[in-house]
Protein backbone atom coordinates (compact mmCIF):
# COMPACT_ATOMS: atom_id res chain seq x y z
CA UNK A 1 0.00 0.00 0.00
CA UNK A 2 2.78 2.17 1.05
CA UNK A 3 4.69 1.51 -2.03
CA UNK A 4 1.73 2.40 -4.29
CA UNK A 5 0.95 5.70 -2.83
CA UNK A 6 5.08 6.31 -3.45
CA UNK A 7 4.74 5.34 -7.28
CA UNK A 8 1.70 6.97 -7.55
CA UNK A 9 3.05 10.27 -6.03
CA UNK A 10 6.35 9.98 -7.67
CA UNK A 11 3.65 9.76 -11.16
CA UNK A 12 2.22 13.18 -10.53
CA UNK A 13 5.49 14.64 -9.60
CA UNK A 14 7.25 13.87 -12.61
CA UNK A 15 5.11 14.58 -15.24
CA UNK A 16 4.09 17.32 -13.53
CA UNK A 17 7.08 18.70 -13.87
CA UNK A 18 7.35 18.17 -17.40
CA UNK A 19 4.46 20.30 -17.78
CA UNK A 20 6.14 22.69 -15.35
CA UNK A 21 8.73 22.89 -17.89
CA UNK A 22 6.68 23.34 -20.58
CA UNK A 23 4.97 26.48 -18.92
CA UNK A 24 8.06 28.42 -18.21
CA UNK A 25 9.45 27.77 -21.55
CA UNK A 26 6.67 29.65 -22.70
CA UNK A 27 6.58 32.31 -20.56
CA UNK A 28 10.43 32.95 -21.47
CA UNK A 29 9.18 32.69 -25.15
CA UNK A 30 6.27 35.42 -24.70
CA UNK A 31 8.96 37.47 -22.52
CA UNK A 32 10.90 37.97 -25.37
CA UNK A 33 8.91 38.00 -27.84
CA UNK A 34 6.51 41.06 -29.83
CA UNK A 35 3.40 40.01 -27.29
CA UNK A 36 5.36 40.73 -24.34
CA UNK A 37 3.11 43.59 -23.59
CA UNK A 38 0.75 40.84 -23.36
CA UNK A 39 2.02 38.90 -20.87
CA UNK A 40 2.57 41.69 -18.71
CA UNK A 41 -0.75 42.99 -19.07
CA UNK A 42 -2.46 39.54 -18.65
CA UNK A 43 -0.64 39.57 -15.22
CA UNK A 44 -1.56 42.90 -14.20
CA UNK A 45 -5.05 42.34 -14.69
CA UNK A 46 -7.20 43.61 -11.76
CA UNK A 47 -9.46 41.21 -9.77
CA UNK A 48 -11.70 41.55 -6.75
CA UNK A 49 -14.29 39.89 -4.36
CA UNK A 50 -15.99 41.91 -2.66
CA UNK A 51 -18.65 40.88 0.48
CA UNK A 52 -20.40 43.80 1.93
CA UNK A 53 -17.20 46.00 3.85
CA UNK A 54 -14.42 42.80 3.21
CA UNK A 55 -12.95 43.56 -0.07
CA UNK A 56 -9.86 41.33 -1.53
CA UNK A 57 -8.41 43.32 -4.41
CA UNK A 58 -5.24 42.36 -5.67
CA UNK A 59 -3.61 42.00 -10.04
CA UNK A 60 -4.04 38.54 -10.81
CA UNK A 61 0.00 37.45 -10.81
CA UNK A 62 -0.80 38.24 -6.62
CA UNK A 63 -4.04 36.02 -6.85
CA UNK A 64 -1.83 33.09 -8.44
CA UNK A 65 1.12 33.26 -5.35
CA UNK A 66 -1.13 34.15 -2.59
CA UNK A 67 -4.35 32.12 -3.32
CA UNK A 68 -3.57 29.23 -6.08
CA UNK A 69 -0.34 28.73 -3.90
CA UNK A 70 -2.37 28.30 -0.68
CA UNK A 71 -3.45 25.19 -2.54
CA UNK A 72 -0.15 23.95 -3.53
CA UNK A 73 0.97 24.54 0.20
CA UNK A 74 -1.89 22.69 1.35
CA UNK A 75 -0.82 19.52 -0.95
CA UNK A 76 1.99 20.05 0.69
CA UNK A 77 1.27 19.93 4.04
CA UNK A 78 -1.06 16.91 4.02
CA UNK A 79 2.56 15.38 2.19
CA UNK A 80 4.25 16.34 5.46
CA UNK A 81 1.57 14.77 7.75
CA UNK A 82 1.15 11.76 6.04
CA UNK A 83 5.20 11.35 5.72
CA UNK A 84 5.96 11.97 9.27
CA UNK A 85 2.31 9.66 10.59
CA UNK A 86 2.77 6.59 8.36
CA UNK A 87 5.66 6.91 5.47
CA UNK A 88 9.75 7.50 4.29
CA UNK A 89 9.76 10.24 8.16
CA UNK A 90 8.05 8.14 10.43
CA UNK A 91 10.83 6.25 11.96
CA UNK A 92 14.41 7.90 12.73
CA UNK A 93 16.00 5.25 10.90
CA UNK A 94 13.98 6.36 7.51
CA UNK A 95 13.91 10.23 8.21
CA UNK A 96 17.74 11.12 9.48
CA UNK A 97 19.67 10.80 5.97
CA UNK A 98 17.17 12.66 4.42
CA UNK A 99 17.00 14.98 7.15
CA UNK A 100 20.59 15.57 7.67
CA UNK A 101 20.82 16.09 3.71
CA UNK A 102 18.45 18.43 3.94
CA UNK A 103 19.91 20.57 6.65
CA UNK A 104 22.40 21.11 4.88
CA UNK A 105 21.11 21.95 1.34
CA UNK A 106 19.25 24.35 3.19
CA UNK A 107 22.14 25.95 5.69
CA UNK A 108 25.10 26.03 2.73
CA UNK A 109 23.10 28.18 -0.02
CA UNK A 110 21.50 30.40 2.33
CA UNK A 111 25.08 30.72 3.84
CA UNK A 112 26.75 31.23 0.61
CA UNK A 113 23.66 34.06 -0.81
CA UNK A 114 25.16 35.83 2.56
CA UNK A 115 28.61 35.97 2.49
CA UNK A 116 28.06 36.86 -1.40
CA UNK A 117 25.51 40.10 -0.27
CA UNK A 118 26.48 40.36 2.83
CA UNK A 119 26.84 44.66 3.89
CA UNK A 120 23.67 45.27 1.63
CA UNK A 121 20.66 45.13 4.29
CA UNK A 122 18.07 44.87 1.19
CA UNK A 123 20.05 42.48 -1.22
CA UNK A 124 20.49 40.18 2.17
CA UNK A 125 16.37 39.68 2.51
CA UNK A 126 17.04 37.19 -0.18
CA UNK A 127 19.34 34.57 1.16
CA UNK A 128 16.68 31.99 1.53
CA UNK A 129 15.98 31.80 -2.05
CA UNK A 130 18.72 29.30 -3.16
CA UNK A 131 17.31 27.20 0.02
CA UNK A 132 14.38 26.03 -1.67
CA UNK A 133 14.32 22.84 -3.87
CA UNK A 134 11.47 22.52 -6.71
CA UNK A 135 10.19 18.83 -6.12
CA UNK A 136 7.92 18.31 -9.38
CA UNK A 137 11.22 19.81 -11.60
CA UNK A 138 13.35 17.42 -9.85
CA UNK A 139 11.84 14.68 -10.35
CA UNK A 140 10.32 15.37 -13.92
CA UNK A 141 13.96 15.24 -14.73
CA UNK A 142 15.04 11.84 -12.81
CA UNK A 143 11.65 10.10 -14.29
CA UNK A 144 13.66 10.83 -17.70
CA UNK A 145 15.96 8.64 -16.57
CA UNK A 146 13.64 5.60 -16.36
CA UNK A 147 15.83 2.67 -15.08
CA UNK A 148 18.94 4.21 -14.79
CA UNK A 149 17.42 5.46 -11.66
CA UNK A 150 16.91 3.18 -8.81
CA UNK A 151 13.28 3.60 -7.01
CA UNK A 152 15.15 4.00 -3.79
CA UNK A 153 17.01 7.01 -4.95
CA UNK A 154 13.63 8.57 -5.94
CA UNK A 155 11.99 7.99 -2.68
CA UNK A 156 15.15 9.88 -1.38
CA UNK A 157 14.87 12.83 -3.53
CA UNK A 158 10.95 12.94 -2.61
CA UNK A 159 12.31 12.71 1.30
CA UNK A 160 14.25 15.35 1.02
CA UNK A 161 12.50 17.98 -0.87
CA UNK A 162 9.38 17.13 1.58
CA UNK A 163 11.71 18.45 4.56
CA UNK A 164 13.04 21.47 2.22
CA UNK A 165 9.64 22.34 1.95
CA UNK A 166 9.03 22.33 5.62
CA UNK A 167 11.54 24.22 6.46
CA UNK A 168 10.54 26.83 3.77
CA UNK A 169 7.33 27.15 5.22
CA UNK A 170 9.28 27.80 8.78
CA UNK A 171 11.76 29.85 6.75
CA UNK A 172 8.30 32.06 5.70
CA UNK A 173 6.83 32.13 8.87
CA UNK A 174 9.48 33.73 10.89
CA UNK A 175 11.11 35.75 8.56
CA UNK A 176 8.95 36.96 5.57
CA UNK A 177 5.97 38.22 7.90
CA UNK A 178 5.67 41.96 9.13
CA UNK A 179 3.01 44.71 9.62
CA UNK A 180 0.79 41.85 11.75
CA UNK A 181 -2.94 43.19 12.27
CA UNK A 182 -3.77 41.76 15.74
CA UNK A 183 -7.60 41.68 14.44
CA UNK A 184 -7.27 39.84 11.61
CA UNK A 185 -4.86 37.11 13.11
CA UNK A 186 -6.92 36.75 16.34
CA UNK A 187 -9.71 35.92 14.04
CA UNK A 188 -7.49 33.34 12.18
CA UNK A 189 -7.00 32.01 15.66
CA UNK A 190 -10.30 31.77 16.04
CA UNK A 191 -10.20 29.58 12.57
CA UNK A 192 -7.35 27.12 13.77
CA UNK A 193 -9.37 26.50 16.92
CA UNK A 194 -12.59 25.15 15.07
CA UNK A 195 -10.49 23.39 12.61
CA UNK A 196 -8.72 21.54 15.85
CA UNK A 197 -12.68 20.94 17.04
CA UNK A 198 -13.42 19.45 13.61
CA UNK A 199 -10.07 16.79 14.18
CA UNK A 200 -10.85 16.12 17.65
CA UNK A 201 -14.69 15.68 17.34
CA UNK A 202 -14.04 13.13 14.24
CA UNK A 203 -16.01 15.50 11.83
CA UNK A 204 -15.71 13.57 8.41
CA UNK A 205 -17.41 16.07 5.68
CA UNK A 206 -13.96 17.58 4.28
CA UNK A 207 -16.21 20.29 3.58
CA UNK A 208 -16.45 21.17 6.73
CA UNK A 209 -12.71 21.65 7.14
CA UNK A 210 -12.35 23.51 3.40
CA UNK A 211 -15.24 26.06 4.45
CA UNK A 212 -13.32 27.31 7.68
CA UNK A 213 -9.74 27.21 5.90
CA UNK A 214 -11.05 29.36 3.57
CA UNK A 215 -12.48 32.02 6.19
CA UNK A 216 -8.68 31.09 7.46
CA UNK A 217 -7.37 32.53 4.74
CA UNK A 218 -9.09 35.34 4.34
CA UNK A 219 -7.96 35.90 7.81
CA UNK A 220 -4.24 35.09 7.64
CA UNK A 221 -4.29 37.60 4.12
CA UNK A 222 -5.31 40.78 6.16
CA UNK A 223 -3.03 40.09 9.18
CA UNK A 224 0.42 40.69 7.13
CA UNK A 225 1.52 36.83 8.04
CA UNK A 226 1.94 35.46 3.94
CA UNK A 227 -1.68 34.04 3.26
CA UNK A 228 -0.21 30.91 1.54
CA UNK A 229 0.60 29.62 5.65
CA UNK A 230 -3.44 28.96 5.95
CA UNK A 231 -2.74 25.96 3.45
CA UNK A 232 -0.43 24.50 5.71
CA UNK A 233 -1.94 24.77 8.80
CA UNK A 234 -5.38 23.82 7.27
CA UNK A 235 -3.44 20.60 6.22
CA UNK A 236 -2.14 20.03 9.81
CA UNK A 237 -5.66 19.36 10.98
CA UNK A 238 -7.28 17.01 8.78
CA UNK A 239 -7.36 13.35 10.19
CA UNK A 240 -5.50 11.06 8.84
CA UNK A 241 -7.68 8.16 10.66
CA UNK A 242 -11.06 9.49 10.28
CA UNK A 243 -12.46 8.24 7.15
CA UNK A 244 -15.41 9.63 4.98
CA UNK A 245 -18.68 7.60 4.06
CA UNK A 246 -17.17 6.25 1.47
CA UNK A 247 -14.33 4.68 4.03
CA UNK A 248 -11.39 6.70 2.45
CA UNK A 249 -9.11 8.46 5.28
CA UNK A 250 -10.11 12.36 4.82
CA UNK A 251 -6.33 13.31 4.36
CA UNK A 252 -5.80 10.72 1.65
CA UNK A 253 -8.32 11.37 -0.53
CA UNK A 254 -7.76 15.16 -0.20
CA UNK A 255 -4.38 14.72 -1.05
CA UNK A 256 -5.07 12.03 -3.76
CA UNK A 257 -8.05 14.83 -5.00
CA UNK A 258 -5.72 17.49 -5.04
CA UNK A 259 -1.98 16.06 -6.79
CA UNK A 260 -3.56 16.21 -10.10
CA UNK A 261 -5.37 19.45 -9.95
CA UNK A 262 -1.71 21.11 -8.62
CA UNK A 263 0.69 19.07 -10.57
CA UNK A 264 -1.52 19.88 -13.79
CA UNK A 265 -3.02 23.31 -13.09
CA UNK A 266 -1.57 25.44 -10.15
CA UNK A 267 2.36 25.09 -10.46
CA UNK A 268 2.20 24.86 -14.24
CA UNK A 269 -0.16 28.25 -13.66
CA UNK A 270 2.90 29.69 -11.25
CA UNK A 271 5.71 28.64 -13.74
CA UNK A 272 4.00 30.58 -16.42
CA UNK A 273 3.32 33.62 -14.36
CA UNK A 274 6.60 34.42 -12.87
CA UNK A 275 9.19 32.75 -15.12
CA UNK A 276 9.04 35.08 -17.59
CA UNK A 277 12.18 37.12 -17.89
CA UNK A 278 13.00 39.95 -20.62
CA UNK A 279 16.62 39.23 -21.56
CA UNK A 280 16.59 42.70 -23.04
CA UNK A 281 19.84 44.45 -21.58
CA UNK A 282 20.80 41.21 -19.98
CA UNK A 283 24.63 40.88 -20.18
CA UNK A 284 26.76 38.88 -18.87
CA UNK A 285 27.76 41.70 -15.96
CA UNK A 286 23.89 40.74 -15.21
CA UNK A 287 25.24 37.39 -13.62
CA UNK A 288 28.11 38.68 -11.41
CA UNK A 289 25.20 41.22 -9.64
CA UNK A 290 25.36 39.88 -5.91
CA UNK A 291 21.64 39.06 -6.10
CA UNK A 292 21.77 36.60 -9.27
CA UNK A 293 25.51 35.38 -8.04
CA UNK A 294 24.09 34.50 -4.76
CA UNK A 295 21.38 32.69 -5.83
CA UNK A 296 23.31 31.03 -8.99
CA UNK A 297 26.25 29.46 -6.21
CA UNK A 298 23.72 29.04 -3.56
CA UNK A 299 21.50 26.27 -6.04
CA UNK A 300 24.44 25.01 -8.23
CA UNK A 301 27.71 24.83 -5.51
CA UNK A 302 25.89 24.66 -1.93
CA UNK A 303 22.80 22.82 -2.89
CA UNK A 304 25.07 20.04 -4.46
CA UNK A 305 27.92 19.97 -1.48
CA UNK A 306 25.69 20.74 1.08
CA UNK A 307 23.40 17.69 0.64
CA UNK A 308 26.28 15.43 -0.41
CA UNK A 309 28.23 16.25 2.49
CA UNK A 310 25.46 15.58 4.49
CA UNK A 311 24.64 12.23 3.08
CA UNK A 312 28.39 11.50 3.33
CA UNK A 313 28.91 12.44 6.66
CA UNK A 314 25.87 10.40 7.98
CA UNK A 315 26.31 7.39 6.31
CA UNK A 316 30.20 7.09 7.15
CA UNK A 317 29.42 7.48 10.53
CA UNK A 318 27.29 4.70 10.58
CA UNK A 319 23.98 6.42 11.42
CA UNK A 320 22.39 5.88 8.01
CA UNK A 321 22.54 3.66 5.06
CA UNK A 322 22.85 4.69 1.21
CA UNK A 323 19.66 4.34 -0.68
CA UNK A 324 19.47 0.73 -2.24
CA UNK A 325 21.14 0.43 -5.22
CA UNK A 326 22.69 3.67 -5.17
CA UNK A 327 25.97 4.66 -5.72
CA UNK A 328 28.59 7.94 -4.69
CA UNK A 329 27.80 9.33 -8.15
CA UNK A 330 24.30 8.64 -8.26
CA UNK A 331 23.81 10.06 -4.58
CA UNK A 332 25.90 13.15 -5.85
CA UNK A 333 23.76 13.28 -8.99
CA UNK A 334 20.99 14.03 -6.53
CA UNK A 335 22.30 16.22 -4.72
CA UNK A 336 22.40 18.49 -7.94
CA UNK A 337 19.15 17.87 -9.29
CA UNK A 338 18.14 19.12 -5.49
CA UNK A 339 19.53 22.52 -7.12
CA UNK A 340 16.73 22.86 -8.89
CA UNK A 341 14.91 25.41 -7.03
CA UNK A 342 12.35 27.20 -9.29
CA UNK A 343 8.86 27.12 -7.87
CA UNK A 344 9.82 27.92 -4.80
CA UNK A 345 13.02 29.55 -4.88
CA UNK A 346 10.88 31.99 -7.17
CA UNK A 347 7.80 32.30 -4.33
CA UNK A 348 10.46 33.17 -1.59
CA UNK A 349 12.16 36.17 -3.97
CA UNK A 350 8.53 37.84 -4.48
CA UNK A 351 8.23 37.36 -0.46
CA UNK A 352 11.83 38.93 -0.19
CA UNK A 353 12.02 42.02 -2.41
CA UNK A 354 8.72 44.55 -2.40
CA UNK A 355 10.46 46.45 -4.78
CA UNK A 356 9.46 45.21 -8.71
CA UNK A 357 13.03 45.72 -9.60
CA UNK A 358 14.52 43.12 -7.68
CA UNK A 359 11.96 40.51 -9.85
CA UNK A 360 13.86 40.22 -13.19
CA UNK A 361 17.45 39.63 -10.98
CA UNK A 362 15.95 36.75 -8.83
CA UNK A 363 14.19 35.08 -11.95
CA UNK A 364 17.82 35.37 -13.96
CA UNK A 365 19.64 34.20 -10.41
CA UNK A 366 16.67 30.58 -10.20
CA UNK A 367 16.55 30.43 -14.05
CA UNK A 368 20.37 30.33 -14.45
CA UNK A 369 20.81 28.17 -11.17
CA UNK A 370 18.28 25.72 -11.61
CA UNK A 371 18.77 24.76 -15.41
CA UNK A 372 22.41 24.49 -14.65
CA UNK A 373 21.89 22.41 -11.82
CA UNK A 374 19.01 20.47 -13.73
CA UNK A 375 21.49 20.14 -16.52
CA UNK A 376 25.01 18.72 -14.73
CA UNK A 377 22.82 16.57 -12.07
CA UNK A 378 20.91 14.92 -15.29
CA UNK A 379 24.53 14.33 -16.85
CA UNK A 380 25.96 12.87 -13.88
CA UNK A 381 22.91 10.54 -13.09
CA UNK A 382 22.44 9.66 -16.70
CA UNK A 383 26.60 8.69 -16.79
CA UNK A 384 26.42 6.70 -13.42
CA UNK A 385 23.00 4.94 -14.32
CA UNK A 386 24.94 3.43 -17.19
CA UNK A 387 27.62 2.27 -15.25
CA UNK A 388 26.19 1.78 -11.89
CA UNK A 389 23.55 -0.44 -10.67
CA UNK A 390 20.44 -0.98 -12.51
CA UNK A 391 17.02 -1.63 -11.35
CA UNK A 392 15.27 -4.91 -11.93
CA UNK A 393 13.32 -4.44 -15.25
CA UNK A 394 9.68 -3.61 -14.58
CA UNK A 395 10.62 -1.79 -11.25
CA UNK A 396 10.57 1.94 -11.65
Amino acid sequence: MALSRIKEFLKYEASGGIILMAAAVLALIIANSGFSHLYDAFLNVPVAVQFGALEIAKPLLLWINDGMMAVFFLLVGLEIKREFLQGELSSRDQALLPFVAAVGGMALPAAIYAFINWGDPVAIRGWAIPAATDIAFALGILALLGSRAPLSLKVFLTAVAIIDDLGAIIIIALFYTENLSVVSLSLAGVGLLTLIGLNRFGVNKLAAYVIVGVFMWVCVLKSGVHATLAGVVLALTIPLKTKDEDGHSLLLHMEHSLHPWVAFIILPIFGFANAGVSFAGIGLDSFAEPVSLGIIAGLLVGKMVGIFLGVWLTVISGLAKKPDGADWMQIFGVACLCGIGFTMSLFIGTLAFEDPSFATTVRLGVLTGSIAAGTIGYMILRFAGAQGPRTVPGRA
